[in-house]
């Protein structure tokens, strides 16, 4: 039971968060195109990868079960957002910005990829060599 309430406080941690960056980010760059959202998508695919790598059993650090959940499920999860990803991509294209919404698909499946791979990379990194 335990484990539910972590990855329940970690979704709640990761939505908290998600709804203040999407709030600075409108604040910032206006509200003509999601940045809040592709910014969230790209640190969570990030910080999913790192926290993968470096929990994993090649990683520096050994970490229970709950503590993974916490994170990647919880927070990650909560933080994420690409069910709005996908709404805010229907909506461009309904609006008629098929140009738009086709360079937000692009920029978020490419960049989130390349965010995952580096906070890998650098977990790996941190690990130091693989023991032989």
């Amino acid at each position: 039971m335990m484990t539910y309430v972590w990855i329940a406080i970690g979704s709640a941690l990761g939505g908290m968060a998600r709804h203040w960056c999407t709030l600075v980010a409108t604040a910032l760059f206006g509200a003509t195109f999601p940045w809040g959202t592709l910014f969230i998508n790209i640190l969570g695919s990030f910080v999913i990868g790192f926290f993968f790598a470096i929990t994993g059993p090649d990683g520096r650090f050994d970490v229970s079960l709950d503590t993974k959940l916490f994170v990647m499920t919880g927070i990650c999860g909560g933080y994420t957002t690409f069910s709005a990803f996908s709404l805010q991509t229907l909506s461009l294209f309904q609006s008629g910005a098929w140009l738009r919404g086709g360079a937000y698909i692009v920029a978020s499946v490419v960049l989130c990829l390349i965010a995952v791979w580096a906070g890998y990379a650098l977990a790996m990194v941190i690990n130091g060599p693989a023991a032989e």
